[in-house]
């Protein structure tokens, strides 16, 4: 390797080296393009009905809050109500309980009564727990500063990229050679596209998951069903992990000491829906609207949560849209293809050149016999 090819390998070394330090800035700007795609293309179907670009876009940004601040006001009164019940509902749970562990210890045989276990010994053994999950609580309200932050700068920067898409777009395409600009501005309209259809498919799913939950708890008479299942459809955008968070408050709440069957009734109801979900609803939904395979998409989820944590797998979806996408366009087409049809090019010029190789040697050999053959005339003649 020569001098110029040193450096360039010392500055992309450097440079992978800075954007994994700055990983997760680079999801949170993802994340601000995302949404900011989305309202975009929103946006615009507001603007092929005859309404103009701003207001267009006030519209978008007015029902985006509109679902965020209905989802709130949905999901924190009812659970703020009825874990404020659960924590009456939970000692009564336990008395009960010890009531019910005494009359076991009264009809079961003497020899028997050491393996029973005492209501005090159990509280002792959940203690580490019970501390454990106070301190991931604190930890959690310690960063909800930072969530915060976060959030604000996604909403920020969403605001400056919905204001000039098109300005922003350009600095992006400028970053590639001259003749691959026009390559890119297509390959960005797929990823818009692409964005657009899983967003469907994802408010599908979130709407489908989300129903199913209400109509199953509202059959087993669980309190703030709706908040529940508003919930549960939210969390449906985390694939795979998003459902089994979702049962926890919904068991929590469905425990009462009156009817403790409640809760278990709860974990096969949400179970069901999980398989639904993972086996049928996405799998289709997300097949049609942007052509993932199920185990790409498991894989993708587990490669981003290990490499970029939490954030990594709520944007996997969205992530590997838009990787799939510039994998097939530029590696795949471009490259590969390309190479494919240039070693078949090469393969026949090589091919032309054996022929003509071999035509001039049967012209040479014909000319030398034509020469012997007038030689050996001449020689006659003579």
């Amino acid at each position: 390797m020569n001098l110029d090819q040193w450096i360039g390998l010392i500055v992309l070394v450097i440079s992978l080296y800075i954007l994994w330090q700055i990983k997760e800035v680079i999801l949170l700007i993802f994340a601000a393009v995302v949404l900011a795609t989305t309202l975009n293309r929103l946006a615009k179907r507001f603007q092929r009905s005859g309404i103009k670009r701003g207001f267009a876009v006030l519209l978008s940004v007015g029902i985006f809050f509109a679902i965020v601040i209905g989802f709130f006001w949905l999901i924190v009164p009812p659970f703020a109500d009825q874990f404020q019940e659960l924590t009456k509902q939970f000692p009564r749970g336990l008395e009960r309980f010890d009531s019910w562990l005494e009359e076991v210890k009264i009809r079961v045989p003497t020899p028997l009564l050491p393996y029973i276990p005492d209501i005090n010994s159990l509280i002792e053994q959940a203690q580490p727990w019970i501390n454990r999950v106070l301190g991931s609580s604190f930890a959690f309200v310690s960063g909800s500063l930072e969530v915060l932050l976060k959030i604000l700068l996604v909403m920020v920067l969403t605001g400056m990229f919905l204001a000039e898409p098109q300005a922003y777009r350009k600095v992006f395409v400028r970053l590639f050679p001259s003749f691959y600009r026009r390559r890119v501005d297509g390959i960005l309209d797929q990823c818009e596209m692409s964005l657009e259809g899983w967003v469907t498919g994802a408010l599908i799913a979130m709407f489908v998951v989300g129903l199913m939950s209400v109509l199953g708890l509202w059959a087993l008479s669980v309190p703030a069903a709706l908040a529940l299942g508003v919930l549960a459809g939210f969390l449906n955008l985390i694939p795979n992990l998003g459902p089994t968070l979702s049962v926890i408050p919904a068991m929590a709440i469905a425990f009462s000491p009156d009817a403790p069957w409640r809760s278990l009734a709860v974990l096969i109801l949400y179970f069901f829906i999980q398989q639904a979900e993972s086996n049928f609803i996405t799998p289709i939904v997300m097949a049609h609207q942007v052509s993932l395979l199920p185990a790409v998409t498991l894989i993708a989820q587990l490669f981003f949560l290990n490499f970029f944590g939490f954030l990594g797998l709520f944007l996997a979806l969205p992530l590997t849209v838009v990787g799939r996408i510039w994998l097939e366009e530029v590696l795949v087409i471009d490259v590969l293809d390309k190479w494919i049809h240039q070693s078949k090019i090469d393969t026949k010029l090589v091919f032309i050149s054996d022929e003509m190789q071999k035509n001039e040697s049967e012209e040479l050999l014909d000319d030398a016999q034509e020469s012997q053959v007038i030689d050996d005339n001449l020689k006659k003649g003579h």
